[in-house]
């Protein structure tokens, strides 16, 4: 390494207290700046331009090892003290750090952990403001963003997501330009690298959150993940693992912040035809199962549009669905898209329970004509949708009992060894059915009066049987047992 000049190197010394080494100084600035106190003091000598100065001459990769503990002192300067994220804006702090991530990431062989403490500093900086967000943004969009996204590691997947999510979370302008062409190739562009290997942090969530549901990207976003090499197929219908895993991500999203936020009318559905196309030939997915992944991408991809559908169709009292009115006219346009028949027809598909086999004597083979389960959960799921959707809807209610699916909700009263909470889905279902809704009560009265429900031998085995008062002839679900 050449040497450096004395003007460069003299405040950091003087610092430091030291004059030996150029290692021992940076070493305790690093450790001096991992506290409050510590880079406040630093910030009243003005030191951060005198480490922008050093990381500008230090030639890369000679001095690597200098120039790594130089910027873990640069990222810890900038943890939330303003002066420091003020100096850095100042003097150019972001085109330094652009510049230097172009030297580690390099042609062939990106210098990973280089990248990350680069991503970490800006983390740091975008969290001052908007001021901070819109020069970094300013600096690194698209292009910069757009050679990390691609960088297939999880240590820079996670800071990257960071950076990103701040700025566009501070400034409406700056998410719609994310939600540009160009914004969302970089983000198909990071779907890539995380379905890949993975993510550690909640920054993912969080900007597909922002993007895909907040700002209603998800059709655009889905459609850019669509090439793939190896294709898994139903009916000629191609997904991606990068489809896959964005349902998943949006999945897990929706359950988490159920009560924050709404899945936007467009994209229900959206989700919804994704839905209909895995399902495809239902005899092509035929075939013993896990819970969600599977590791079949047409599986997935059914499992969690179908889940998002759920959890999109759920709400914990009338008052709040007439008060969300985003998530009202979601589920509306579904039923409005057959959504209640096309899962009705699915259920009559499959073939039953574990436990009413048993109780019909039938092996665990089921007939040419009915079908077992995709995956672990998915009669489950159903259940849960239509049982969602009845909820306070009359129009539901009516339709299933006129499509005749009264008895066949009534099948799903009970456990199955593939279907975990299935009898608890199943009464949440029919009591949702019943409720406020005297035709579906008389309806499930007749069933008992003629012996329809009898015909369901689990509902016996259990213990379970619609009971009818007397007097009201309305019907209620009974644990006989319990009595």
């Amino acid at each position: 390494m050449e040497a450096l000049p004395e003007g460069v190197l003299q405040p950091l010394f003087h610092a430091s207290n030291s004059s030996s080494s150029l290692d021992g100084c940076l070493q305790f600035l690093l450790d001096v700046s991992r506290t409050d106190s510590g880079r406040a003091d630093l910030a009243s000598r003005a030191i951060l331009p005198s480490v922008l100065s050093l990381l500008q001459l230090l030639p890369y990769p000679c001095s690597r090892h200098y120039l790594i503990l130089a910027l873990k002192v640069l990222r810890n300067l900038c943890a939330g003290e303003m002066t420091n994220q003020k100096a850095f804006v100042d003097h150019r702090g972001s085109a330094l750090v652009s510049d230097l991530l172009v030297s580690a990431i390099g042609e062939s062989h990106p210098d990973f952990e280089t990248i990350r403490f680069e991503l970490q500093v800006l983390a740091n900086v975008v969290l001052a403001g908007e001021e901070h967000q819109r020069d970094v943004w300013s600096r690194f969009f698209p292009e910069r963003f757009s050679d990390v996204a691609k960088v297939l590691r999880r240590e820079t997947c996670d800071p990257l997501c960071k950076v990103v999510y701040t700025c566009c979370d501070g400034s409406s302008q700056i998410a719609a330009e994310l939600c540009s062409d160009e914004g969302l190739s970089i983000m198909s562009d990071i779907v890539r690298t995380a379905s890949s290997v993975g993510y550690g942090e909640d920054w993912l969530k969080l900007l597909l959150s922002r993007i895909c549901v907040e700002d209603d990207c998800f059709p655009r976003m889905f459609s850019k993940l669509h090439y793939v090499e190896c294709k898994d197929t139903v009916d000629d219908v191609a997904f991606s693992v990068e489809q896959a895993f964005l349902l998943r991500v949006v999945s897990e999203v929706v359950i988490e912040r159920m009560r924050e936020i709404s899945i936007p009318r467009d994209t229900a559905l959206f989700i919804l035809e994704i839905f209909k196309k895995s399902i495809g030939n239902f005899r092509s997915v035929l075939g013993e199962r896990s819970e969600l992944p599977t590791g079949s991408t047409v599986i997935d991809v059914m499992g969690y549009s179908l889940t998002i559908i759920r959890d999109t169709c759920a709400g914990e009292s009338l008052e709040e669905l007439k008060k969300d009115v985003s998530s009202g006219d979601s589920v509306e346009a579904l039923l409005s898209s057959g959504l209640v028949e096309l899962l009705l027809g699915l259920l009559r598909d499959l073939e039953p329970p574990t436990t009413i086999k048993k109780a019909l004597n039938q092996n665990s083979s089921s007939s040419s004509s009915s079908k077992p389960c995709p995956y672990r959960g998915f009669r489950s799921d159903i259940v849960a949708v239509v049982g969602n959707c009845a909820y306070g809807r009359k129009q539901v209610q009516e339709e299933i009992r006129e499509r005749e699916g009264l008895l066949l909700m009534l099948q799903q009263c009970v456990t199955d060894d593939k279907n975990p909470f299935l009898r608890e889905w199943g009464i949440w279902g029919m009591r949702n059915l019943l409720e406020g809704n005297q035709e579906n009560q008389e309806a499930v009265a007749a069933l008992e009066i003629q012996g329809s429900v009898d015909d369901v031998p689990e509902l016996q085995d259990l213990g379970l049987r619609v009971e009818v008062d007397p007097k009201t002839r309305r019907p209620k679900l009974v644990n006989v047992r319990e009595n």
